[in-house]
């Protein structure tokens, strides 16, 4: 690939956010009633190809439950405060109604409170009863102090996410998880990250994860460039990722392990992009948040946001477009791409020819960055 010289002793290759590319027509279309856009990982068959994100302002047990009933997958944060208090609803009004300039400051205190093994499980519980698919996310950090309850409690799958997440963590302070032993060990399947390079994703591979996550501070909550600098963005992590997948595939005889774009995914339009740059399913957030039923109450916001030393994110006023099913599922009454994501999806592939989702990855796209502001 052509890098491009940033100065002398520095060069650079030029990456694509899905904003920057978009995909191509071919020569059939399809009627879009005959399209599949059903997703399977593991043992587990979804009709929707998405997860929740786990975060508190989009997934609550109600809110994980509906989205199961859907056809998707709500992955509960066991971070946050469904695990820290018998009853966060008061809280989440509170943070619905904060001042942006103490906004930050007081989530802070509200996240200070110890998680509680008791309401892990409890969580859990609620939510399995439900009869759907149950999904709990821990970040690197928890994983080891909080990981036997997860599984005790029934979890169907198991999310390990964090803003960057390695095969190879170093650090003198603390003996730090190693994903492949736990993996390994455990007896229900892993979906762990976020990632953004080809080696990296390897190496998540190589623990044995059913999935990994592809996303490097490029959610809409959070600040990741601005604070850290660090940021990759989102269709070409994506394509790199599906690169690594094909060749662990070759290494190890067959394995398929699902890419999951995580980030980026703002707009319905952003959905078929992920898919066309080799991601099985997306994580979607925000879209998420502007639901009149979501537990933020149209704001939005992530861990990063709460972190008692480095914020790497904040609470965001979204607003609300319509209920979680209309988001999802529509009929949609807005031209932005803010509703109906999946009935967005099955109709770029029917209009682009394609009946399946793994078809769907072929499918041409275009450098072409975006003339208009969807925001």
């Amino acid at each position: 690939m052509t890098e491009i010289e940033i100065g002398r002793g520095k060069r650079g290759r030029r990456a694509y956010a899905f904003d920057d590319i978009a995909v191509v027509p071919s020569r059939r279309t399809r009627d879009p009633k005959e399209v599949s856009i059903a997703w399977q990982i593991d043992a587990y068959r979804f009709e929707l190809p998405f997860l929740a994100a786990p975060m508190d302002s989009v997934v609550s047990p109600k809110t994980a439950i509906r989205i199961g009933e859907l056809g998707g997958l709500g992955v509960l944060n066991l971070e946050g405060l469904w695990t820290r208090y018998e009853d966060p609803e008061p809280l989440l009004a509170e943070i619905a109604e904060l001042d942006e300039d103490t906004a930050n400051r007081r989530m802070q205190q509200i996240y200070a409170e110890p998680i509680k093994e008791e309401l892990i499980g409890r969580r859990i519980k609620e939510v399995r009863d439900s009869g759907v698919v149950t999904a709990a996310a821990l970040s690197p950090q928890r994983t080891a102090q909080f990981s036997k309850a997860v599984v005790d409690a029934g979890v169907d799958i198991f999310v390990i996410r964090g803003t960057t997440v390695s095969a190879e963590h170093v650090s003198s302070a603390a003996e730090p998880l190693n994903l492949k032993q736990f993996i390994y060990e455990l007896d229900v399947p892993v979906i762990v990250g976020g990632c953004a390079t080809y080696t990296a994703a390897l190496h998540l591979m190589r623990t044995g994860a059913a999935g990994v996550l592809v996303g490097f501070g490029g959610g809409a909550a959070h600040t990741t460039r601005a604070v850290l600098g660090i940021q990759v963005p989102m269709a070409t992590a994506v394509a790199d990722v599906a690169a690594a997948r094909r060749d662990y595939m070759d290494e190890s005889g067959g394995r398929y392990v699902h890419v999951i774009a995580d980030g980026g995914v703002g707009w319905s339009g952003d959905l078929p992009k992920a898919i066309a740059c080799g991601a099985d399913a997306v994580m979607i957030g925000s879209p998420l948040a502007r639901a009149t039923d979501a537990p933020g109450r149209g704001h939005h916001w992530g861990m990063e946001a709460v972190h008692q030393d480095v914020p790497r994110g904040k609470r965001m006023n979204l607003g609300t477009v319509g209920t979680t099913e209309e988001i999802l599922l529509g009929p949609s009454h807005t031209p932005d791409g803010s509703m109906n994501f999946f009935g967005a999806l099955r109709r770029a592939m029917a209009t682009t020819g394609y009946s399946e989702l793994k078809e769907f990855q072929r499918v041409e796209v275009t450098v072409a960055p975006s003339q208009h502001d969807k925001r």
